[in-house]
């Protein structure tokens, strides 16, 4: 093939004046001939592929008179020859044959110029080869993409890198329009994985070995071991080559190869042992093309369309042959809708007729808008699969297969989809589920990486530059347990680094380093000034007593913390004195009202029960009052000497007695805690009371404290004062704030702590802990290092170590006085309403059945329309019997009777009325 081809066949395709689309008249009559042009290189990978089915899919349209109804196709074949200048011109060329559409080319960056051609000219151009994503543009409506998009490729890198927990790559590319923008693509699908391309390492198109090796040779210095490369297949087996011989495909290296390279080996049929030693380890991304019948014919046929030395097929033949049957079946619709092809000539160009390069015969193409739609609203199934397109004119379902190259070929390990991500399913199954993006869904089989090793590469190293870690440590002038310079090697001492170095001890790499001293010596240093210079790439770490605060994470990124810590308020205390009415202080206010008011209800309703029955609680109403007060506080000691007789008054004196045994039980405890246990008093109680006053207040130098008191708290910058030391603590907590001291000092719980064990209990923390936070080590964000020491901290804390650490350096006596914190250990309501809802019930369901009982006597002692005595008129001399109405006042004496003498009574009544009947018939016998 070359330039004896080219002209051969563009020759004998060339329609003559007055021939092909130039007698078409303009009516919706068929033409008897289309043009159609194929733009691309030949002598190429996907070329060698591609022209051997394109000329298939013209011989099955042609032969086939039920496909475009009598039209034939005429292809019109042009040679790029891998060049971007002959391209255009190629270009124009085939434009000049008044094509109704172009196939190709497989270059981008031609597309790139081309895609303006066509949008003059108003002719379809479908790029089977071009993956750039930027060619879906809205500056170039008449490219049609007749393959997958980068655009989904590098998303679906990005999820391969996400998947195994890596967070920097360097990308290796080719410095043309098909490599920048997919890189840059690439960057943006790793920064919503919170990854990052840590360096871009380009070369030229036509590189040679000499180059390449030049810009490896820079990237192995380079602390991330994750290479994407992303270049053209014809010369890309020379990154790998050159890779080999540095020594840089061996064990803790990944690579990661775009579509380029399964386009490559696929073209070799049975695969060179050579190439896939040299590749072993490789992850690549192939285009998914799903296994349908069509294909399976198209693949049985390649042995007879294959030629020019080319064994196999790739993705791209698949792409070539349903591009030219994606321009039949667009053109049969199109026709069917009543479209003609015409051509007119370009007003634009009709200037540059006194050019020797002809542009006049370049013309356009009348119904190019309306054919143009036309195929963007195809829907049919080729040999690559479902040919349909999105309002982005991108192929629907975008799928790719993930290949780990063995030596004995490429190995699928899973899929690739849009719409789930990672999967070990076939993509027509998944897209027929509901989809699943989430991390747990992620799944491809095992991989053997460079090395032949499964163990997942860490991906990154330290810098093979021969500089260790520069490690910053503050220079504190207080505190000095927590970090400190020493003379000794390695120049710092304390329980930070000591926490520190046996973290580090724990990774199973080494790590280099070198510590700093940050800060002049004379006092504490800012402690955000040297978070910022972490997050600045000045140092690479900063190890010490570092506040994880929501700010700074947001410029570094913290490991596990490795000692929680807060802000608390350490004030000045004094014993308190004793109180005459500390037999008060166990219980509040409400509890003594409620436990009161029980004591009286519960007599009363004892009172109610026992009136009846017990002659104890009988009386005159004086008594009978003192006789309730008395039996209702005698049952607090017990020394009630009343009895109870009745059974549901002693069903709710057994319940009151329980409820009264638990209430004393608990005062007799708080009480002796109260009176036995020395009291701490102080005049500040806590933040908010600190808050409330003007008094000033101590703050660390250095101390994030004073930012958050004067931010968070607003509280004026003239009420804080910064303190150095521990002396400084002493003498302006002593001092006080009238003698130019301070009220109290507000620091970190650790600092704290370790004051107060020196200060023979003199001061005292007051109130609770305000803030929630922990100490950690900062490094710059992204930092793989930070996520190892995670991990070794929570070791260290599962093994006991860091408790060992801490007994060591700040192992501190316990103060066992405790400040009066009164509100908070008196018993409240809400310890005992229980057992006083109990007592209420009991006492509800003892009053209900005693009334209940006494209503149904009342019937009995009084039934309704009783005959109540016998009135004498005087006038007419004649007697009568009247009935009485009975009131509340007659329910009250009865119930004020003894049960006895009710009793009593209702026996005399029942015995009445048997001896009444006859009695009667007595006296009516005797009336003369």
């Amino acid at each position: 093939m070359g330039a004896t081809e080219n002209s051969t066949v563009s020759s004998s395709s060339r329609p003559m004046a007055g021939t092909g689309n130039d007698t078409i008249p303009s009516s919706s009559t068929r033409p008897s001939i289309v043009n159609i042009g194929v733009l691309f290189t030949y002598n190429s990978v996907i070329g060698r592929s591609a022209k051997p089915a394109i000329l298939a899919a013209m011989d099955d349209i042609n032969s086939d008179a039920s496909i475009l109804h009598g039209t034939k196709f005429k292809v019109i074949f042009h040679d790029t020859n891998c060049s971007g200048f002959l391209g255009t011109v190629e270009a124009l060329e085939l434009i000049q044959n008044d094509v109704v559409a172009a196939i190709g080319p497989q270059s981008s960056g031609i597309s790139h110029v081309i895609s303006h051609v066509v949008n003059e000219l108003q002719v379809p151009l479908l790029s089977f080869g071009s993956t750039d994503p930027t060619l879906s543009a809205l500056q170039y409506p008449y490219f049609v993409r007749t393959t997958q998009s980068d655009y989904f490729q590098m998303y679906a890198v990005a999820d391969l890198v996400d998947h195994h927990g890596w967070r920097e790559v360097i990308a290796i590319f080719v410095d043309d329009d098909y490599g920048r923008n997919g890189i840059s693509i690439l960057g943006d699908a790793l920064a919503k994985k919170r990854a990052k391309i840590s360096y871009k390492a380009a070369f030229s198109p036509g590189a040679s070995k000499s180059d390449i090796n030049d810009v490896l040779v820079g990237v192995n210095l380079m602390e991330s071991r994750v290479y994407v490369v992303h270049v053209n297949p014809d010369s890309g087996l020379n990154v790998f080559s050159v890779a080999k011989s540095l020594g840089m495909m061996t064990s803790g290296y990944v690579w990661i190869a775009t579509d380029w390279l399964p386009s490559l080996l696929d073209s070799v049929q049975p695969p060179d042992p050579n190439t896939t030693n040299l590749l072993q380890g490789v992850v690549a991304f192939r285009h998914y093309t799903p296994d349908t019948d069509l294909k399976k014919k198209f693949v049985s046929r390649w042995n007879k369309l294959k030629h020019d030395g080319t064994s196999g097929f790739n993705s791209y033949a698949l792409y070539a042959y349903d591009s030219i049957w994606l321009a039949a079946r667009a053109l049969d619709v199109f026709f069917n809708e009543g479209g003609s092809v015409s051509f007119s000539n370009d007003p634009k160009l009709q200037e540059t007729n006194r050019s020797t390069l002809h542009l006049s015969s370049l013309r356009i193409f009348d119904e190019g808008s309306q054919f143009l739609k036309t195929i963007l609203k195809m829907n049919f199934t080729g040999v690559s699969g479902r040919i349909q397109f999105d309002p982005d004119k991108n192929f629907v379902n975008p799928a790719y297969d993930v290949l780990n190259i063995l030596g004995s070929g490429p190995r699928r390990v899973g899929y690739w989809t849009n719409y789930s991500g990672l999967s070990i399913v076939n993509p027509e199954i998944i897209y027929t589920k509901p989809p699943n993006t989430s991390t747990s869904n992620q799944r491809l089989y095992s991989i053997i990486w460079p090395g032949e090793t499964a163990n997942t590469p860490r991906g990154w190293v330290f810098p093979n530059n021969g500089k260790p870690l520069r490690i910053a440590v503050p220079n504190r002038v207080s505190y000095k347990d927590f970090v400190a310079k020493d003379k000794n090697p390695p120049g710092v001492r304390g329980f930070c680094v000591d926490i520190f170095e046996a973290a580090i001890n724990l990774l199973p790499y080494a790590v280099p380093r070198t510590y700093e001293l940050f800060g002049d010596g004379k006092r504490n240093p800012e402690y955000s000034e040297l978070v910022n210079q972490v997050a600045e790439n000045k140092f690479d770490a900063a190890v010490g007593d570092i506040t994880i605060t929501t700010n700074r994470t947001k410029i570094v990124d913290f490991t596990q913390p490795y000692l929680e810590s807060g802000l608390v308020v350490v004030a000045p205390v004094k014993e308190a004195k004793s109180s005459p009415w500390a037999f008060l202080k166990p219980f509040t206010l409400p509890m003594w009202l409620v436990t009161a008011g029980f004591f009286l209800f519960v007599g009363a309703v004892v009172w109610i029960l026992e009136h009846r029955l017990n002659h104890e609680f009988r009386g005159p109403p004086r008594k009978q009052i003192m006789t309730i007060f008395w039996f209702s506080f005698s049952t607090m000691f017990f020394s009630h000497r009343e009895n109870t007789v009745s059974t549901l008054g002693r069903f709710v004196l057994i319940i009151w007695l329980f409820v009264v045994l638990i209430i004393t039980s608990s005062y007799t405890a708080s009480l002796t805690s109260i009176l036995t246990v020395q009291q701490l008093t102080s005049r500040i109680e806590g933040i908010d009371s600190l808050i409330s006053s003007n008094d000033p207040i101590g703050v660390q130098d250095g101390s994030f404290a004073w930012k958050y008191l004067t931010n968070e708290l607003n509280i004026a910058e003239s009420r804080l004062v910064k303190l150095k030391n521990q002396d400084d603590y002493s003498t302006a907590l002593r001092l006080g704030p009238k003698a130019g001291g301070v009220a109290a000092i507000v620091d970190e719980l650790p600092y704290i702590e370790l004051f107060m064990s020196g200060s023979n209990c003199h001061y005292r923390t007051v109130g609770q802990e305000f803030t929630k936070s922990g100490w950690g080590f900062a490094f710059p964000r992204d930092s793989p290092l930070a996520v190892d020491l995670s991990t070794a901290i929570l070791q260290l804390s599962e093994n006991g170590d860091l408790q060992k650490y801490f007994k060591k350096w700040l192992a501190t006596g316990e103060c066992t006085m405790q400040v009066n914190e009164e509100d908070a250990n008196r018993l409240s309501l809400t310890s005992f309403w229980g057992l006083f809802l109990i007592s209420g019930i009991a006492c509800f369901i003892a009053l209900t059945v005693f009334f209940l009982r006494v209503c149904c006597q009342f019937r009995k002692f009084v039934p309704e329309g009783e005959e109540v005595g016998e009135v004498e008129e005087i006038e007419s001399a004649t007697p009568r019997r009247t009935i009485r109405t009975i009131s509340f006042k007659d329910l009250l004496e009865f119930v004020d009777r003894k049960e006895a003498e009710i009793k009593q009574i209702l026996r005399r009544k029942s015995s009445d009325k048997n001896h009444a009947s006859p009695s009667s018939d007595v006296q009516c016998h005797s009336v003369p």
